[in-house]
């Protein structure tokens, strides 16, 4: 199905437009029409679906309308964690940009200066907040949080929110939220503390199940494991004798794809950055001059990237693991297009490990490990951690207590 099959209004279509979003994934074509009739929905799907879309389109969609109040917060997506939510932010950055619609993202972290500015967001009224559950509580106690007017609560990940121990932290801010409102929830399972959680605070839900594709069979896989500083030597032993047409460099956010970028002009390699500080006749530009082979290498984040329609792309590098499976099936897709073989590579730096050990779980095989050259000196060992190993070493964070 393509969006515009969808009864989503014209500034929405064109920000999709924009995006080159066309065919609607499985789990955005059932649970857009459910979220804009108002419904609760609980949506079970694995990695690789476009869940995030599937909640954002429909929720500013009804934003656009203007029949919510003016500066109040009407929409809380709750996120398990702050690189969760700051990919949430970058694409409702992008969905939001033919709209008036504000937003704020509320993470952990000790900038004062970064809490300053969520507070200024939070009291001013932004329409959508995007929260860890810790920091919009640390918020939330101070006063000056007004959430009575949220029509839309939205849990990103709740298995993971539970598993990390946020029960406790969902159920104290659903007592700032009024009774009427939507709620909409996804999760990759469906354990009995999720089916709990539903009862509790979901009213009437819509159900929607789905399971998600694995990567073209045709996808040639490996990856490097290494330090975080022989990334850069592996691309210029990768591209020392000849730079294959076409590349897409994945990274982790904006401010790495600058960094990235200008690494490798360093290295005299032909090479232009998509992200969404770019206005759109930038962003178009550069895929004129990338499809034209004017540009042989596209360093480029999640969000942008997600429309490049290019059949002929033979190698998509990952710099850094992609935070879930969801965008790491999303990414290497972007080879091994119409009937095209493809090869992709992700760098795995020793932080990066578990991540990557996650993507290896759900794709059911161990991505061949190439050796790191030998003049870039040693690479540490893959030898991830568990989930398991994980949360025995987590340390319990203690709350003061509120007076």
């Amino acid at each position: 199905m393509k969006f515009d099959e969808l009864n989503l209004d014209e500034s929405v279509l064109q920000a999709l437009d924009a995006m080159n979003f066309k065919e609607c994934t499985p789990v955005q074509e059932h649970t857009i029409p459910v979220i804009l009739e108002g419904r609760d929905l609980i949506g079970v799907a694995q990695t690789g679906t476009g869940k995030t879309a599937a909640y954002l389109l429909p929720v500013l969609n009804q934003l656009n309308k203007g029949t919510y109040p003016a500066d109040a917060i009407n929409c809380v997506i709750m996120s398990p964690t702050r690189e969760l939510a700051q990919q949430i932010d970058q694409q409702m950055e992008g969905f939001s940009y033919f709209m008036p619609a504000s937003s704020v993202a509320v993470y952990g972290g000790n900038d004062g200066i970064r809490f300053e500015q969520e507070k200024r967001g939070l009291t001013l009224g932004a329409d959508v907040v995007i929260a860890t559950p810790g920091r919009l509580i640390s918020h939330l106690s101070m006063g000056y949080v007004d959430m009575s007017k949220v029509s839309f609560f939205i849990l990103d990940e709740a298995d993971r929110m539970l598993d990390m121990g946020f029960y406790d932290d969902i159920m104290q801010i659903v007592k700032y939220l009024p009774k009427e409102r939507q709620t909409i929830m996804f999760s990759a399972t469906m354990p009995v503390k999720i089916q709990q959680l539903a009862k509790t605070i979901l009213k009437d839900p819509v159900e929607v199940k789905l399971a998600v594709s694995k990567p073209a069979d045709k996808i040639i896989q490996t990856a490097y494991v290494c330090y975080e500083n022989q990334k850069l030597g592996i691309i210029q032993s990768l591209f020392r004798d000849k730079t294959p047409e076409r590349v897409i460099v994945f990274a982790s956010s904006k401010v790495k794809v600058k960094e990235v970028a200008k690494a490798f002009l360093r290295l005299k390699l032909n090479v232009g950055e998509m992200h969404s500080d770019l206005e759109q006749a930038q962003r178009d530009q550069i895929m004129r001059e990338f499809k034209s082979g004017r540009i042989n290498i596209l360093v480029a984040t999640d969000i942008v990237s997600r429309g490049i329609d290019i059949d002929d792309i033979r190698l998509v590098i990952n710099y850094d693991v992609p935070h879930d499976s969801e965008d790491y099936v999303h990414r290497i897709g972007r080879t091994a297009r119409a009937n095209n073989d493809g090869c992709a590579i992700t760098f795995v730096s020793e932080k990066e490990q578990t991540q990557f050990k996650a993507i290896e779980d759900f794709l059911e095989k161990n991505i061949y490990k190439i050796q790191v050259p030998e003049e870039l000196g040693d690479a540490p060992a893959y030898a991830p951690k568990s989930n398991k190993d994980k949360k025995q070493g987590r340390k319990r964070y203690v709350r003061r207590p509120r007076h």
